[in-house]
């Protein structure tokens, strides 16, 4: 009998409101650190993709690269490169080059001008 009050003695200090106070605090503790560590696995997933997607990118550029890489080691990419970078052009041929008219200064007054009075034209009707 007197084992059976020793148990008890130690089981009404595990009971005993301050215990369970400092319980629930560890385990609230040990939630919020759960908690966190889901949100950060969360990022680092994010963060993972957006590394994927850029590596990606990456190989596609890097392929360009050489596919350029490789015109360029041709006779003709080489011709090519030069005929649309400096409008350069073989003996014997003509080059033509287009020029649009440049827009002057009183053309885009003219065009403010009129939206302007349109739009109190449109806003009496």
């Amino acid at each position: 009998m007197r084992n059976f009050e020793r148990n008890r003695g130690k089981k009404s200090i595990m009971e005993s409101p301050p215990a369970l106070i400092v319980l629930g605090i560890i385990i609230l503790i040990f939630s919020w650190s759960v908690i966190r560590f889901w949100g950060k696995m969360a990022e680092t997933r994010k963060n993972k993709e957006i590394a994927e997607a850029k590596t990606e990118t990456l190989r596609e550029q890097k392929g360009a690269l050489r596919a350029d890489i490789e015109k360029l080691e041709t006779d003709r990419g080489k011709e090519e490169f030069f005929r649309e970078n400096y409008g350069l052009a073989k003996e014997g041929e003509e080059v033509i080059i287009i020029v649009d008219k440049a827009p002057t200064a009183e053309e885009p007054e003219r065009g403010r001008i009129s939206s302007f009075l349109s739009f109190f034209v449109n806003l009496f009707k």
